[in-house]
């Protein structure tokens, strides 16, 4: 997906959901329903990152440790499957300010990692839920190859600096280990 100054990523359409065209949603925000307060959607083509369209949230809760949502224009199971897939992304005026020193994931993603002695570690690919601390899943090069490098977003311990207007993290890691 290209990346879109002004849209965040918030979830994906997991799938369908029962027969009355309600939805499972994977949520990106904390807690999973704040995603809901975000409304209207815009449902995007995860490859192309075009929007594929706009929808309203007519109704939307908590299932087991999920979340389930209806959509104002779905009404059954075949257009819920339709939309399996998208991503969910909303422009980035809808979303809370972040306090000093907190980042969205979407602001991390594509910046450069590297070492407290210059050595490069590669960009990060993607960011992921790990339980006590986000995970940085960095695309490097090494052998001639492409492979992802999982390093803990851990502040002051493995993250030593974030610089987004220049486009680099720097890391306390060990490319060995």
């Amino acid at each position: 997906m290209s990346k879109d100054e002004s849209v965040v990523l918030v979830g994906r359409v997991a799938g369908p959901y029962g027969i009355k065209g309600w939805i499972k949603v994977s949520s990106a925000t904390q807690p999973l329903e704040n995603i809901l307060e975000y409304a209207p959607w815009q449902l995007r083509n995860e490859r192309s990152g075009e929007i594929v369209r706009e929808v309203d949230v007519a109704d939307g809760k908590l299932h087991g440790k999920g979340l389930v949502v209806r959509l104002a224009d779905v009404g059954d199971r075949d257009q819920a499957s339709a939309l399996q897939g998208l991503d969910i992304a909303v422009p980035r005026s809808r979303l809370p300010e972040i306090d000093d020193g907190g980042y969205y994931w979407t602001d991390l993603e594509g910046l450069r990692v590297e070492t407290a002695d210059g050595g490069q570690l590669g960009v990060i690919d993607h960011m992921l839920a790990a339980g006590a601390a986000d995970v940085m899943a960095i695309r490097c090069t090494q052998d001639g190859g492409q492979k992802l490098l999982f390093i803990p977003f851990i502040r002051d311990e493995v993250i030593l600096a974030v610089d987004l207007d220049a486009g680099v993290i720097q890391v306390d890691w060990d490319n060995d280990s």
